[in-house]
């Protein structure tokens, strides 16, 4: 696959912080940049660090009554390499894996997507208490990731190519971006505008409007730091205007390039989980 067919994913996710390669960055001024230029490397920096990686994440949900629920799971990351790459060269083509080990009531449970870039990601969730590794359809994708205010498609990203996209601001701290969804009627929102770092390129915040011009959804980045020279998030939040509920997700042992096989990401594994991949 050619390098020049990277297809890209920007919005704060999941898992933003178990991504593939990043370019090296530097402090840019908005005119040495075209906003295609800012998403792709926003798109690397929350997508696209290290040729894999792994990392524990504590979700914490909190709905409009001040309830809360937990869940505690990994999630690995695989990237292939563009055809013919002799370097480090990544094609945008992921696989992600994520296992839940708490609460009860989800333990063993898995999730897994195949990222392609030219068609709809494939999915898979397997329910342990069933014994039944089900399929998700393409239209699942902005659906709630188990009962959170994070959507399945959080946890791969979403396309860019799937957006139009305009630098509306420029900060002394960030660029500020507005994406226009290219097919309105394959999704919930309007647009959604993106507070992009200008040092680090990490979207920090992002706010969802819906078709009737009403803020409904915003994420935002509440710490972050640096990890084997890489800019990580380690906590951010999902917010619901509509239902009044929250997200927190904290991120810890986080690792690039661990060496992770590619055939761990396979149906197979969704029922045996990669044990000595998970600890």
């Amino acid at each position: 696959m050619s390098r020049h067919r990277h297809a890209t994913r920007v919005t704060g996710a999941v898992v933003a912080v178990v991504s593939v390669a990043l370019l090296p960055i530097r402090p840019a001024l908005a005119e040495d940049l075209t906003v295609d230029q800012i998403v792709e490397r926003a798109n690397r920096v929350a997508y696209y660090q290290g040729a894999d990686g792994r990392a524990d994440v504590k979700m914490v949900i909190t709905d409009s009554q001040g309830r809360t629920r937990e869940r505690e799971f990994t999630v690995l990351r695989w990237d292939a390499k563009a055809e013919g790459s002799e370097g480090d060269e990544h094609c945008g083509e992921q696989k992600f894996y994520v296992y839940f080990e708490r609460p009860a009531d989800v333990r063993k449970m898995a999730f897994m997507v195949w990222k392609h870039l030219d068609k709809d990601d494939d999915r898979w969730l397997y329910l342990p208490a069933l014994d039944l590794a089900k399929r998700l359809a393409a239209s699942d994708k902005r659906t709630s990731f188990v009962g959170s205010d994070f959507f399945y498609e959080d946890v791969s990203g979403r396309g860019i190519a799937e957006d139009t996209h305009e630098l509306v601001e420029t900060t002394d701290e960030f660029y500020v971006v507005k994406n226009t969804p290219r097919s309105p009627d394959s999704v919930e929102f309007a647009h959604y505008t993106t507070w992009i770092d200008r040092q680090t390129f990490v979207p920090m915040k992002s706010e969802y409007v819906d078709k009737a011009g009403n803020y409904y959804r915003g994420h935002k980045v509440i710490t972050s730091e640096t990890i084997d020279g890489k800019p990580t998030v380690t906590k951010a939040e999902m917010v619901s205007t509509k239902t009044g509920s929250k997200t927190v997700v904290e991120y810890s042992k986080v690792k690039y390039d661990v060496g992770l096989p590619e055939d761990i990401f396979t149906e197979r594994y969704l029922r045996r989980a990669p044990r000595q991949h998970l600890r």
